[in-house]
């Protein structure tokens, strides 16, 4: 197989990979929206997909952390590149139709990982790179969780003389505002992960002498987010929206503010993280402010195993799938 039709596959998986993560991630950004009534889920999508595109054009720090500091460019070629992105894509797929919020970043973690240290072994391994996503990857859902929980009782505390009914219908509206700064921020994180390593593809190939986000890549990974968010993962937003905790217009308003904030900041700050995870733990900190017991935990205790279990599965099929290259060119 020539290196150029390899350039033209990863593209093409990449753009995929990037659909299915709109597909599963619809759900972060809308989830809470739809469950609360504050939008139609034709509306919601249409709100989604637009600022998840115009987040994904936003900047392009995520794209250069996935890019180069993961794995070492200089031991990665064109194969490898290309089964971490399939194995991080099977992954995501079973997991999106079988209503799991999983993080699709950590699956392309995990893809890259696998192949990586198969094809060159662990001097592959930027280790830096690898422990700034290491850390923001138990601290964001944390931050998440406790953004949730204190945005609630600030809230709470408030709004404490005002009527349930006439409250609930004002954050119903101010949802619509949060809805759309969580799609923004999601597009500003995620869509990154398909840039990141579409360029890294053209360095390997040569068709570009240093690693820079092209305008064409920017656009392509937006636009193939964009198509995933309006397919939209029913089982998934079924998952995040009502099966946590039932909620109220300003649980899902504090949940959604709380975890744009925090995506916001990492995608600033050049780090690829678990927009799932962000949203999923500030919809507990939200929902465990009255109580403790409203939060279903048994149905947080699988999305929990979902996220472990993530980078090893999707680096294991990557692994797989490189021998089995190998084997065969």
């Amino acid at each position: 197989m020539s290196d150029l039709v390899l350039l033209l596959a990863i593209i093409l998986a990449a753009l995929v990979y990037d659909f299915f993560n709109g597909f599963n991630d619809c759900a972060n950004a809308i989830a809470t929206t739809i469950s609360t009534r504050a939008l139609s889920p034709r509306h919601a999508i249409i709100l989604a997909r637009t600022l998840n595109f115009l987040g994904a054009l936003s900047h392009t720090a995520v794209a250069a952390t996935i890019g180069k500091g993961v794995i070492d460019p200089k031991y990665v070629d064109l194969p490898l590149v290309l089964v971490a992105l399939i194995g991080a894509s099977a992954w995501t797929a079973f997991a999106s139709f079988s209503g799991i919020p999983v993080s699709v970043s950590h699956s392309l973690v995990g893809g890259l990982l696998g192949a990586g240290v198969v094809a060159a072994g662990f001097k592959i391994l930027v280790m830096q790179g690898i422990k700034k996503i290491t850390i923001a990857m138990l601290v964001s859902p944390i931050l998440g969780f406790l953004g949730g929980l204190l945005l609630i009782v600030l809230l709470s505390w408030f709004f404490k003389n005002s009527a349930p009914r006439k409250l609930n219908q004002h954050f119903k509206r101010l949802q619509i505002l949060s809805a759309a700064w969580m799609s923004f921020s999601h597009g500003m994180n995620d869509a990154q992960n398909a840039m990141g390593i579409i360029t890294m593809a053209l360095v390997s190939y040569g068709a570009l002498a240093t690693f820079r986000v092209p305008l064409w890549v920017m656009i392509a990974c937006a636009t193939a987010m964009g198509l995933g968010t309006s397919m939209g993962g029913w089982k998934v937003i079924k998952t995040m929206g009502s099966k946590v905790f039932k909620l109220q217009p300003v649980h899902g308003f504090s949940a959604e503010t709380s975890a744009a904030a925090v995506i916001a900041g990492m995608s600033l700050l050049g780090t690829p993280i678990s927009t799932t995870h962000v949203i999923s733990t500030a919809i507990m900190g939200s929902g465990s402010s009255a109580r403790l017991s409203a939060v279903r935990w048994g149905i947080v205790k699988n999305i929990v195993i979902a996220w472990i279990v993530t980078i090893p599965a999707a680096g294991a099929v990557a692994a797989l799938l490189y021998l089995i290259v190998q084997s065969i060119f």
